[in-house]
Parts: structure tokens; C-alpha cells; sequence
């Protein structure tokens, strides 16, 4: 989409140079947005814009410092209640504000392009962190790594993958690269043949989020995937009596009939597992098993049996 900001005199500025700061400034606002891509301009535009490029300053220096860490949520199997795999996700411990959430610092990165060196720290550590549960005999089949849009077209995406899983000697069918639907539709051509060219690793491929995309089954059949991984939302709703049960029951049916699995995130309550046993979802990871936790505390719940 093309996208437009406006400012006006004298409301928004007092010279040219201000007017013209505070339409770029409307410009970025409309660049975020999901529908039409215009903009007039607000003054809180000016505050947000500051934040934003002060919250890069600090994420460049937590990159070079170290502050950036990866922690592991269990994914669990629904039959046997062992720890099948992990996702890993990104944690920023700033020296100042303590942990700063991820949807605070993400879409930063991504936006100045430093999520590709961010991608390419969490992708390493969550393979050498696999090498290491396997030498020490903890059985997990699998990691999962999210990528964003940015990453997963990135030229030397493939390239790393490669590198890194040589590096760690990790099994290819080790790590799951977890991406949304809005990043598998955005050119879907490209997206399959990168996709195609995963497989052919032999990585593995989940749909994270599934349900609040487009879930076009047509696209969905043309994808290469392993997994499909529903959104925490719907299970955050499940005992609501609305329609969320429905879908998570379609999503689960529906994967299998493809010859898919599937997980659900965000189990919180004892109610959301039982559901989901009870309609033969495969996995689940959320609160109601174990909080997102570092390698060591990983490593010291190695062969936990998370159900009776």
C-alpha cells in the first residue's frame, strides 16, 4: 500500500520545517497501520516518535552489552505428558527497567532491520541449547524459533540455517521455524520456495497463530508444514460458551485431516487441557505446565512428567 501523512498550518507547526517533520512523522503512523495508509497528524505522534527512536538506542547497546537472552517455554505431548520440545523466545533485561516485554522491543527491531542480528542470536543459542540437552541425555525432540517477515526473506535467511545447524550439530528435524500466516501470504511463490527449500534441510515448518491470519485453506494447501499452532486467544476464550470452542475444535480436525499436528499456547487452566485432550489436540504449552524459563531451569526439568 502507498502511504500518505498530512500536517496542517498553523494547527500542527509554526514553520516549514516542523510541518514537514510532523507529516513524516504521520507518514510512519500510517505505515503501521493495517487499513488505508494516511494519516493527519496528532501531537502525540511527536512523543511516540521520540520513544521509538530512544527504545532503538537502548535495544542497539542491550545487543552489544548482552542483555538480550533467550528463555524456553516447555511444549508438552497431551498423551504421554513429556516435554516434547521448546519455543524460544526472546527476553530483554534492561539494566534499568528490568525485563522488558518483547512486544514492546520487536516491532523496534524489525523496523530499523536489527531483527535480523537478533534473529541470528536466537536462532544459534536455541540450537547449541538442543546439542546441550542432548549430551546431557534430557530427551527433547525439537526447538522452535520464531521468525518475522524481515528475517524469513532476508537473502541470507537459508544460508544461516544452514551454517547454524552445521555449527551446533543439531538434527535439522530438531529446530521448527515457526512463522504467522500474514508472513506465509505476503508473496506466497517466494514463501513456498523458501519453505520448500526448508524442508529439503529437513526443518521442520509450524503456522503460529493460525485462525487470526487469513486461514485460506487454499494457500494452506500448498504449504509444506508440520505443525499448526493455535492462537492463545482462542484458547484464552474456550470456556466462554462462544464460538471459540468451535474453531479450536475445526483447527484440531482440520490439521489432522491433513496429516498435521497441532498445539495449543496459552493453557492456563485445568478446564482449557481438558477440552483439548478430550478433542485429541496433540500438544500445549502455556502457564498451566511451566512459564517461559532460562536454559538452566530447561535443563533441570529435563524428563518431567507434566500429566498423570
Amino acid at each position: 500500500k502507498v502511504n500518505m501523512g498530512a500536517s496542517t498550518l498553523p494547527w500542527n507547526a509554526g514553520d516549514a520545517a516542523t510541518l514537514l517533520h510532523n507529516a513524516d512523522a504521520a507518514m510512519h503512523r500510517a505505515a503501521e497501520s493495517i487499513g488505508e495508509g494516511f494519516q493527519f497528524y496528532a501531537a502525540t505522534m511527536t512523543h511516540d516518535a521520540l520513544v521509538r527512536v530512544q527504545t532503538e538506542r537502548d535495544l542497539r547497546r542491550a545487543f552489544d552489552r548482552g542483555e538480550l537472552r533467550v528463555f524456553y517455554q516447555p511444549q508438552i505431548d497431551l498423551v504421554s505428558g513429556q516435554m516434547t520440545g521448546a519455543e524460544a523466545l526472546l527476553r530483554w533485561q534492561h539494566k534499568e527497567q528490568e525485563w522488558i516485554s518483547p512486544s514492546h522491543f520487536i516491532p523496534v527491531a524489525e523496523d530499523c532491520g536489527l531483527i535480523l542480528e537478533i534473529g541470528k542470536l536466537t536462532l544459534v543459542e536455541a540450537c547449541q541449547q538442543m546439542t546441550a540437552m542432548e549430551r546431557e541425555g534430557i530427551p527433547m525432540a525439537r526447538v522452535a524459533v520464531n521468525m518475522s517477515a524481515r528475517q524469513f526473506h532476508d537473502p541470507r535467511f537459508l544460508q544461516d540455517v544452514r551454517q547454524i545447524l552445521e555449527a551446533s550439530d543439531v538434527s535439522p528435524a530438531q529446530l521448527e521455524i515457526e512463522l504467522t500466516e500474514t508472513v506465509l501470504v505476503q508473496d506466497q511463490e517466494a514463501a513456498i520456495s523458501i519453505l520448500n527449500e526448508l524442508k529439503a534441510l529437513g526443518v521442520q515448518i509450524a503456522v503460529d497463530a493460525f485462525g487470526t491470519g487469513y486461514s485460506s485453506l487454499s494457500y494452506l494447501s500448498r504449504l509444506p508444514v508440520d505443525r499448526l499452532k493455535i492462537d492463545c486467544s482462542f484458547i484464552h476464550r474456550l470456556c466462554e460458551h462462544g464460538r471459540d470452542a468451535t474453531i479450536v475444535q475445526a483447527i484440531i480436525s482440520l490439521a489432522h485431516s491433513l496429516g498435521l499436528s497441532v498445539i495449543a499456547e496459552g493453557v492456563e487452566t485445568e478446564r482449557q487441557l481438558a477440552f483439548l485432550r478430550h478433542h485429541s489436540c496433540d500438544e500445549a504449552q502455556g502457564f498451566l505446565f511451566a512459564k517461559p524459563m532460562d536454559a538452566s531451569a530447561l535443563h533441570a526439568i529435563g524428563g518431567k512428567l507434566f500429566l498423570k
